[in-house]
């Protein structure tokens, strides 16, 4: 009679391994053949292959894309030691699976359940807690580095506008400053979470309580490092559509064309999305701020809006479908169900 929960677990397993499998493929191809002008961009591929340049740059975009995961992976790592010891393949496994649940989860939230699900002996919990503490610190850095280029950009292209005045600009740069400095002054008093659960529930929902402990067990200089690790994976994908844009023969200044794709990547992680339009989401924003800075209030050449569209989807492709397709390989290490955890 014992075995009977263990064996429908297995089963639960299993059907869920399918579903997260299903849901990838779906979604990927959905993403490609749907949200993309997929026969221009394969027709400007092709011509474009031609070029050994072309290649040799596109090759040191993919390879960009293996640096950043492994970064990502060392950082999930340096933070999930705290409750389980996990090696650098099994952890690279763990982000890349993280990744393909993720791909068809809204603001790709599957992430979190994509690595902890892995672990084989910790606290399930405790590990999408620890995989959010380390989206947080990458969130950080999207959100600092674009709202501070947004407000290098709102007075070149808006300020006297009527839309946007001075007084108004200077509320807003008070304003984003402030939200900043609060949000990094949070991670690095991550116990602050401790505090407000007690005063929250008091003694109720001990078991929550004892899980969101796991966070009181990093010091400011661990979380200073994995926010330099977020930093410089958030430089390596910002390189990687810099270099992309000028495959794409969309050609800006370095200094002009960080700064927009900084503002995108900064709208695309405050703008609440479902993973199935993030792609058209994601074209349509870069092509707008794009548009604003290449026309100057001109209509934008055909030819800019599709090396813009062409560069951003296969950015997504690059780092995020990819990445998705391989982690399908790893779905069925996940277990969803097992007999107990260590904690």
């Amino acid at each position: 009679m014992m075995k009977k929960p263990l064996k429908l677990g297995k089963i639960l397993n299993r059907f869920i391994q399918l579903l997260i499998l299903i849901g990838t493929y779906l979604f990927i191809y959905k993403q490609i053949f749907h949200k993309t002008n997929l026969p221009d961009l394969i027709r400007t591929l092709e011509d474009d292959f031609l070029d050994p340049g072309f290649v040799a740059h596109l090759s040191f975009v993919l390879l960009l894309m293996v640096f950043n995961w492994s970064l990502e992976t060392i950082k999930w790592r340096l933070l999930i030691r705290k409750i389980e010891d996990v090696g650098f393949f099994k952890a690279f496994q763990a982000v890349l699976t993280g990744v393909s649940i993720s791909s068809f989860t809204p603001n790709r939230t599957g992430e979190y359940l994509g690595r902890a699900f892995i672990l084989k002996k910790a606290s399930h919990v405790e590990g999408i807690l620890i995989t959010v503490l380390g989206s947080m610190c990458q969130l950080m850095i999207t959100i600092v580095a674009g709202s501070i280029t947004f407000l290098i950009f709102l007075p070149r292209y808006f300020l006297g506008s009527v839309y946007v005045n001075a007084y108004l600009y200077y509320g807003l740069i008070f304003l984003v400053l402030l939200l900043d400095i609060l949000l990094v002054g949070l991670l690095f008093n991550i116990s602050f979470f401790n505090n407000l659960k007690k005063r929250l529930f008091g003694e109720r929902l001990k078991k929550l309580q004892d899980h969101i402990q796991v966070l009181s067990l990093y010091t400011n200089t661990e979380i200073l490092k994995v926010i330099l690790i977020s930093l410089l994976r958030y430089i390596i994908f910002s390189t990687q559509f810099y270099l992309l844009l000028n495959l794409f023969n969309v050609k800006v200044p370095v200094w002009d064309a960080f700064m927009l794709i900084s503002m995108i990547f900064f709208i695309m992680a405050v703008i609440p999305t479902v993973a199935l339009t993030e792609l058209g989401i994601r074209g349509s924003v870069a092509i707008y701020f794009f548009g604003i800075y290449l026309s100057g209030g001109a209509v934008v050449s055909p030819e800019i809006n599709l090396g813009v569209f062409s560069a951003s989807s296969l950015l997504w492709m690059i780092n995020l479908g990819i990445p998705a397709l391989i982690g399908t390989f790893f779905v069925f290490r996940l277990q969803f169900f097992r007999k107990s955890n260590s904690k």
